[in-house]
């Protein structure tokens, strides 16, 4: 059974667990939301919405999830404010991360195998907490983290193309630039590639994953003279893990390296900070790619999109993001044909 969090309330969220909901499935899927913001959103949408409450665990074989169309199981989270699409309200912040608490739960309990994440509003979530004395909340990633109370954790994106898979992971994710540099020691980049090459193994079923690392500098460094981080860091991380039988090439300047002869050689690229590598990735393949964290003690996949509140309730959007990390939540051995080596 996957776990899904649609999200912001205000947002796309709920539009896309309505769409979801619309075709009928050969899998078990839980919504962790507001009933009453589903149906609000599937009358404004003009589709057919009939609803039911996730049973006890010891009831779940006398009454199975719906897989109908028009159907949807759900575990009731109730919103703290009214809900406007398209209008933001800090009141909801703290639903929002309730739904993501209540799934991790069940999916580290094991009710639940994978968990699926809509888009969320970081802004307005820090809006809320603003006046507490809560660390800033800097996205699903982190928070899952620490939820998960996990050493380390990598944000990957992926995305299918029609002869290969292009797959990137951060070594940083949601950071200043200003604190990029300062946050790449041995011991980071150490943890971050030896989870990405365990998540290759376990979760994309790649049994020797070639990874190629970008430098952090222009055309890497130059010798050092446009910086020392890939002579004083990165090189001699990449010698010593290279030591222990991890495949690993680089760093190299990531200008040339996202050239596709080069992306077609390797498994993964790891880039070192968020916008050295997603742009790439979201410009081959925004809206049908799929958000994936490894190191977690269960799958998590999420869309590649945000909130898009401007198109909350219209009945424009597309599913295709979410229609893949559904499909790579949905293999109960976590493969998927994002892991098709």
């Amino acid at each position: 059974m996957i776990a899904f969090t649609p999200g912001e309330p205000a947002g796309i969220g709920p539009d896309l667990a309505v769409m979801l909901a619309q075709e009928e499935r050969n899998y078990d899927v839980v919504a962790f939301c507001d009933q009453e913001l589903l149906l609000e959103r599937a009358e404004t949408l003009d589709l057919p919405l009939s609803l039911s409450t996730l049973p006890p665990v010891e009831f779940r074989d006398e009454f199975p999830c719906s897989r109908a169309a028009g159907t949807l199981t759900i575990h009731p989270v109730a919103v703290e404010s009214p809900v406007v699409a398209g209008e933001l309200n800090s009141d909801n912040a703290n639903y929002v991360l309730n739904c993501i608490s209540l799934a991790t739960e069940a999916c580290l309990a094991g009710d639940t195998s994978a968990l699926v994440t809509g888009p969320i509003h970081k802004g307005i979530i820090n809006q809320a907490i603003s006046d507490t004395n809560a660390p800033l909340f800097s996205g699903h990633t982190e928070y899952l983290q620490k939820l998960c109370g996990v050493d380390e954790v990598v944000m990957m994106l992926a995305h299918n193309e029609l002869d290969s898979t292009l797959r990137v992971a951060l070594t940083t994710t949601h950071l200043p630039l200003s604190e990029v540099a300062a946050a790449i020691t041995s011991e980071k980049l150490t943890k971050i590639i030896m989870t990405l090459d365990q998540g290759l193994r376990k979760n994309i079923n790649i049994k020797n994953p070639k990874i190629v690392v970008a430098g952090l500098n222009p055309h890497a460094g130059e010798d050092g003279y446009l910086g020392r981080e890939e002579l004083e860091v990165i090189t001699p991380t990449l010698e010593k893990l290279r030591s222990q039988g991890l495949n690993l090439t680089g760093p190299l300047p990531a200008d040339t390296l996202f050239t596709r002869p080069n992306l077609l050689e390797y498994d993964a690229v790891l880039a070192m900070y968020h916008d050295q590598g997603l742009p790439v990735l979201k410009y081959s393949g925004f809206g049908e790619a799929v958000n994936i964290t490894l190191g977690l003690p269960f799958l998590r996949t999420s869309v590649d999109h945000g909130t898009a509140l401007e198109l909350a309730g219209s009945g424009e959007i597309k599913t295709g993001s979410l229609k893949a990390a559904v499909e790579v939540a949905n293999l109960t051995d976590l493969k998927s044909p994002i892991g098709d080596q």
